[in-house]
């Protein structure tokens, strides 16, 4: 039974994040607002209609299955695929359609639409932010490029605080680590813009030239856990 349930569980879970990346605007229904979009693939789900609701995803979340693995899915579960459905149609608060535009160095701008106008997200004050891997990443290099060894702090984990302070890391990032440290921050800084960093439940990891960030997830908070 348990292994059973730790089987399904990927595949559920993939039907429900895809919810995530549905087009803008459905080729199989032509619906022009979010809502009706997700209610056309939680129709669709709940029909067993594969292809359709496959239709009604993004470029972005296609490439992340096929339409094969897709359809594999929602056969194997039916009924797993039916409370998917179900928990999409049911009554949630007004959808928010948001934007994020990307810089050439890979700072990210977050803008949210409201009545019918493109603002400024709030989020995109934070310059330290810690909610995703790569704003941690950003604000991460943004604090140590300023010499914010005191922001620094808080992308260290708990485990590895023990006998450190912001004044022994500036001791060792403007001293005898200094060479090492810039080498890894201009290679972060190119690598940014378009790289890949793939998470793993409470870890995420992002390649750099010839060595690879690594964040672990504390209290909801990202933080850099090392980088060779």
């Amino acid at each position: 039974m348990l292994k059973r349930a730790s089987m399904r569980a990927p595949s559920l879970a993939c039907l429900t994040a895809a919810a995530m990346g549905l087009a803008g605007c459905s080729t199989g229904t032509q619906a022009s607002d979010p809502q009706s979009v997700l209610h056309s693939y939680a129709r669709a789900l709940d029909e067993g209609r594969a292809e359709d609701a496959y239709r009604e995803l993004s470029d972005e979340a296609r490439r992340g299955v096929s339409i094969e693995a897709f359809r594999r899915m929602v056969k194997d579960d039916p009924e797993g695929v039916k409370e998917i459905a179900r928990a999409l149609e049911r009554p949630t608060a007004p959808p928010v359609v948001t934007a994020t535009v990307t810089s050439p160095s890979g700072q990210e701008l977050h803008l949210v639409l409201e009545d019918g106008k493109w603002r400024v997200d709030g989020s995109t004050i934070d310059l330290y932010a810690q909610d995703t891997p790569r704003h941690a990443i950003q604000g991460f290099v943004r604090a140590v490029e300023h010499k914010r060894y005191d922001v620094v702090m808080r992308y260290v984990p708990e485990g590895h605080k023990e006998g450190l302070d912001a004044t022994k890391l500036r001791d060792a990032w403007e001293g005898h680590d200094k060479e090492e440290i810039e080498q890894v921050l201009t290679g972060v800084r190119q690598a940014l813009p378009s790289a890949t960093i793939e998470e793993t439940g409470e870890r995420a990891t992002m390649p750099y030239g010839a060595g690879a960030m690594q964040l672990v997830r504390e209290h909801g908070l990202w933080k850099i856990e090392n980088f060779d």
